[in-house]
Order: structure tokens, then sequence, then C-alpha cells
């Protein structure tokens, strides 16, 4: 947000009139937040406090607002001197939640009407948190069409703030969670700004600009409007810029709330002596590192075999709710745990989600489901293939491993025909066989229910995160053995590792001469073309490294 401000002041300075308008999940994502500011509600909230300093002009609910129930989401949210919009999002009088759904900016005569609307799918999540069912998520759609007529011509440009991705998430049918159905039925909004899916978007659907950032304020979206003298549009341009290169902004970091909370930030993940030598007291300690080298560079080791990391949050889950199977995910390529001491943000670093756990009743039948769709993450493999790669429409977060079970992954197969030989205690699990399968609340609701790939309930749910339970875990069992027990293994493919010309290709990735082959595999068929490349991009190093020198 700092190295946002300074951006933002620049742009401040080129022109004055300047909207700055946020797209929600403000308030949740990091360990300043969830552990530490969103358990007090009743005092002042940083990323609040930094956006009114940042002088925004509006924000849009995002889903994650909800994650605390209503009566804490609208106690931090009550801090912002600026409205929070949530149009589709309505109490049980029919009043918006947050007391406004769009509201009207004007800054040098320039009348903009901003519309926000959440995803609807908030009770998928958060259906059990407290107020969500006395609250009505209606459909995006609807709800923009209406604010536009409650609008009428107060307002010279029409801008829809949408916490959704522009294609369906769950309401394929419907499009209530669509922004792309919000223009075809409101197709007079000038502007689409999307967001939720963290990807970036720069793109138009019909005559309106459409645009979204990813996460973490690492870019922003940069809107230039012209307009003719009855400030009507004339010409739109729109660019994404990346905060990489900016310096973050002092004055911002210096604000006593801000500064205060990210000192006990540093303090309750490092201990009190600060992060530089690792000092302070720890969680626990590690005998040996949890995930192995990757092979490849970029293409994580942690889904591509059993590994430490994975077989721990399992056997946690498992403990914690005393079921007969697990199912969790890597959340980052790169998640770890070190040799030594831990602290508290190594457990975020593999576990960086407040998720709640859940049991229910599967039948083997339904578990094999589960399976499958997890299974879908991978691309189906070919001869010749020298890597196994992933999905590029399937985030590889939604790519679950399983505890309690035997099982083998067949990526030669197509999707939905790759679970093959599934055991439990030594035997065949039989699709009647019924087992009590313990998984987070997030996964409960956006694939078991929405993909309806079990039919039973939950009957049990955790009174602490997950991400709570390992630091429990290791507080207690420390130091702790990174162990792998090799329940599951990817079969049907034959990688050529005797194939000397493999070994060529992998040594180019990990050059960096070649793009690492994350949502593709590499062919043993195109060495010749592969060769080429790394030729070229190493000839193109020593001409740089040369230029350098003189």
């Amino acid at each position: 947000m700092a190295r946002l401000h300074t951006y933002i002041n620049q742009v401040r300075k080129e022109n004055p009139i300047v909207f700055l308008i946020d797209g929600g999940d403000a308030i949740q994502g990091t360990i300043m937040t969830d552990a530490i500011a969103n358990k007090d509600p009743d005092s002042e909230h940083p990323v609040i406090t930094a956006m009114n300093e940042m002088e925004y002009d509006s924000m849009t609910l995002g889903n994650h607002e909800f994650n605390w129930g209503i009566t804490t989401m609208k106690k931090i949210l009550s801090q912002a001197r600026f409205p929070v919009l949530g149009a589709n999002v309505l109490d049980q009088d029919g009043n918006y939640v947050t007391g406004a759904g769009w509201t009207i900016l004007e800054r040098g005569g320039v009348r903009l009407a901003v519309i926000g609307v959440c995803t609807p799918d908030v009770p998928w999540w958060d259906a059990d948190k407290e107020g969500i069912s006395d609250t009505t998520f209606e459909a995006g759609y609807a709800a923009v069409q209406k604010a536009i007529e409650e609008i009428g011509d107060r307002a010279d440009i029409l801008f829809v703030s949408a916490h959704m991705g522009e294609f369906p998430e769950f309401d394929e049918d419907g499009g209530s969670d669509s922004g792309g159905k919000i223009l075809e039925v409101n197709p007079e909004a000038d502007l689409l700004q999307v967001g939720h899916m963290h990807i970036s978007v720069n793109k138009a659907i019909g005559r309106t600009p459409v645009f979204g950032v990813r996460n973490q304020g690492r870019e922003i979206a940069r809107v230039d409007l012209t307009l003719d003298q009855d400030r009507k549009i004339r010409d739109v341009s729109t660019e994404l810029v990346d905060m990489a290169g900016y310096e973050p902004c002092e004055e911002l970091r210096k604000n006593p709330c801000v500064k205060n909370l990210h000192a006990q930030t540093l303090s309750y993940v490092w201990g009190d002596e600060g992060e530089d030598d690792r000092t302070g007291e720890p969680i626990g300690t590690a005998t040996a590192r949890f995930q192995p080298e990757n092979e490849i560079f970029g293409l994580p080791e942690g889904m591509l075999q059993d590994t430490a990391v994975i077989d721990l949050i399992l056997k946690v889950q498992l403990l914690n709710s005393g079921a007969d199977v697990s199912s969790c995910s890597l959340f980052k390529d790169t998640s770890d745990l070190p040799a030594g001491n831990l602290y508290y943000r190594d457990i975020f670093n593999i576990y960086k989600y407040d998720n709640t756990l859940y049991t229910m009743n599967v039948t083997g039948k339904e578990l094999k489901a589960y399976m499958e769709w997890a299974a879908k993450g991978y691309n189906q493999w070919k001869p010749g293939d020298i890597n196994i790669s992933f999905d590029p429409d399937i985030p590889t977060y939604c790519l679950d491993l399983f505890g309690g079970v035997d099982y083998e992954v067949n990526l030669s197969k197509p999707k939905g025909e790759r679970i093959e030989n599934v055991m439990f205690r030594g035997e065949p699990l039989r699709d009647d066989q019924v087992l009590k399968l313990a998984v987070n609340n997030y996964r409960y609701s956006s694939a078991i229910k929405v993909e309806n790939l079990a039919g039973g309930k939950r009957d049990w749910e955790s009174s602490n995160p997950v991400r709570e339970m390992i630091v429990d875990f290791f507080l207690e069992n420390s130091p702790v053995e990174p162990e792998v027990d090799h329940n599951w293994k990817i079969t049907g493919v034959d990688l050529s590792r005797d194939d000397p010309r493999r070994a060529e290709i992998i040594g180019w990735i990990n050059e960096k001469l070649l793009e690492t082959p994350y949502n593709r595999s590499y062919n043993l068929d195109d060495y010749d073309a592969l060769a080429a490349q790394a030729k070229a991009g190493k000839d193109a190093g020593v001409t740089r490294k040369e230029h350098i020198s003189h």
C-alpha cells in the first residue's frame, strides 16, 4: 500500500481530477489483519487507516470482508472516511448492509457514479459466520441495473466496481456472479472494474474497458479518460502499472497506527528480538527441510510427489478431527519449512489462509469423485513429454492431495479417469464404504458442495483455524522430523530420465534459457527447436555481458 501511495501521489500531481477506487478484499490476507487487527475490531484498523490517509474515494465489498461475520466487518469498515459499497448486499430490512450501494463522486466538475457489487457467492464460503444467514446477496447484474435506474442522469460517467470475475464462478446458467453478465444486462456502463480472481485483466467487452489487478497491491489499474465539453467520454486508455519499482511512501509507513501494528506483527511473527537473526522465541524446531529441491526450476515437487509439507498438514488435520481421511493443497509453490527454529511466519508460509476444519461422512464413490476433481489440475501426459505440467485454467491451490488412503494418479488418462488403486487400511476402497472426511471450510463450500461431489453435510467444525493447529503441533512435539508416508504417486508417465536430451533441456530451463514449462510440457520431439531457443538466449546473454563490460 505504501508503494501504491507513492504512485498515486505522482498521478495526482499530473492531474487534479483523479478518483481512487478500491475493489474489495481489503481487510483480510495478512498476519497483521488476520491474527491481530481483526481480532480487535473496536481498535483502529491499519488497512482502513492507510486507505483514509491515501484518500480513497470509495471501496467495494469483497467476499473476504465477511470472514469474521457482519458485526466485526461493520465495526472495521465504519472507520472508513469514504463510502463502502455493496449494492447487492442487503440486511433483513432490505437496506444496504454498509449503508451505501452506489455513490456519486464529483471533482473538477466531473461527476463519476460508482456502483459496487460483491460476488453473491459469499454464503457458499461463510454461511456459518455471524449475520450471513440474515443477509441477502442479490445477483450482481440486477443490483447494477437497479442502481443505474436510481442514478438516472445525475452522473457523467457510470463506473461499475464488481468484486467478481468476468466469467461466472458458480452460477454458469444465471451469471449472478459474472462481470460479463453485468455488461450484457447493463451495456450503458462506461467502465467495469473486476476483482476476486486475483489476476491481471486489461481488455474490452464491446465498447466497455474492463480491468482488474492482482492481490496484495502488486499493481494498480490506471484509467485515463478524455472528455469533451459536454463531459462525454471521447477517449479511454487503460494500463496496469506494476508497483515493484516504486519506493514505499515513508509518510504512510510512519502513521502511528500502521507503525504500531507493523511492530506488533513483527513481534508476533519473529519473537521480541526481531527478524534479522531469527533469535526471537520460536514456536518450535524442525530437524530438516520439509520439501525436496525442485528438479526443474519453477515446478514444485510438492505437487509432483508426496512431501513432508503436505503430510504434516494432513497429519495435523487427522489428529485434530479424528477423521479417516483428509485433504489439503499446496497453497504456494514455494511452501517449505526450514531446518532449525520455526516462527509463526514459517507456518503462515505453508498455510496462509484462516480456514477452519470440517468433518463429513462420504462414501468411497464420493471420495473418488472428489479426488478426480482435484486431479483435473494436471495436464494429460503425452509420450515424449519430459515433465508434468498443470492446467492453466485451474488454480494449483485446487489440486488437493489426500491422506488416510493410498492411491495413484494416472496422468496418461483423461480428466475424470485418473484415480486408481485407492486403498483404505490395506483393502481396496469400496464405493459403498463410508468414511469420515476432514476438509477445510473453503473446499467444503467451493468444491464439494458447489460441484455436488458429496451429498452429506458437515457434522463438526474446529474452534480454531488449521494454521493454529499446526502451530500447536510444533509447540507440543518439537523437534519435529519431516515424515513422508508415500501414500500416493503419479503413474502413467515415462519422463525419459535416461535420455541425455532430457537432461540438456532441464539444464537450459534451470539456467533460465528456457521458460519453466509450468502450464505445458516440453517434448523430446521439439528438442531441436528448444536447443535453438536456448542457444539464442545464451548468445543474447553473452552479448549483454560484453556490452556491460565495455
